[in-house]
């Protein structure tokens, strides 16, 4: 045979792109992310590529795929659980909007589905 060679070069692609450190290859259930967003009032200040009262999701990924995935998941987890004080666009403070779920499910869900932004 004379393409042998080439026989297992996707499984060595998707086993690569499987490992590689701070991306999450995951089917994400986009619908149910953007259900689960919406019930908790999240669109209200956040949008997916505008800035509102809040930073667009798009900026928030950016700055959180430069740190490494386990303290990416904490932060955001600690947002939506804890409700700290975040820092708005205008300057001014408030306390973040815990979200109504203790799913962990729904928490990697929302984590994975804003990395891939």
């Amino acid at each position: 045979m004379k393409n042998a060679k080439f026989a297992c070069l996707p499984m060595v692609l998707a086993f690569g792109l499987s490992v590689l450190p701070g991306q999450s290859f995951a089917q994400v259930d986009d619908a149910a992310v953007k259900s689960l967003l919406k019930r908790n009032d999240c669109t209200k200040c956040h949008a997916i590529d505008k800035t509102k009262k809040g930073p667009a999701y798009k900026k928030v990924a950016e700055k959180l795929r430069s740190k490494p995935r386990a303290e990416a998941e904490k932060i955001v987890i600690d947002n939506i659980t804890k409700s700290p004080k975040v820092k708005l666009e205008d300057g001014t403070e408030e306390e973040h909007k815990v979200i109504d779920t203790k799913d962990p499910k729904d928490f990697k869900m929302l984590v994975d589905w804003l990395l891939a932004l």
